[in-house]
């Protein structure tokens, strides 16, 4: 897999939490023209993007809409069908919740521990976006 998209409106706050939470911003850029209409079917879409990389690859793209202006859905809870969550391992959970608080995340219930192996949470952050935390026992 190469990268996971998620549409914003505030572009700084969310490259600024995920970056906080460890991915490294790759670059930042805008888009349009009728290559980008005709792959996501919308006509005069106009986009800034910035591309972030977690370490071992895997990549989150963030675009915000200039045009057409990006629809706002109230997230829904995680068992709505979708697309839910992307997960990332932490050395410490209580660390990387508190270090992403100022960004706008707030847990959805709490950390629990799973058997002997992670403890996890979910958490939303700017706009709703929801992630998964995970820190592995032992």
């Amino acid at each position: 897999m190469d990268n996971i998209g998620i549409v914003v409106d505030d572009l700084d706050a969310a490259v600024a939490f995920f970056v906080e939470l460890g991915l490294e911003l790759e670059g930042t850029g805008a888009v349009e023209g009728e290559w980008v209409d005709r792959t996501i079917g919308l006509d005069g879409a106009q986009c800034d993007i910035a591309m972030l990389r977690a370490p071992g690859g895997v990549g989150i793209e963030l675009s915000r809409f200039r045009s057409p202006s990006a629809l706002r859905v109230d997230p829904g809870p995680p068992n709505q069908t979708g697309y839910l969550r992307a997960m990332f391992q932490v050395d410490d959970i209580d660390d990387t919740v508190a270090r992403l608080r100022p960004y706008g995340a707030e847990l959805v219930d709490q950390v629990v521990q799973y058997e002997s192996a992670y403890r996890l949470c979910y958490v939303r952050g700017p706009e709703g976006v929801l992630i998964a935390l995970a820190e592995p026992l032992g």
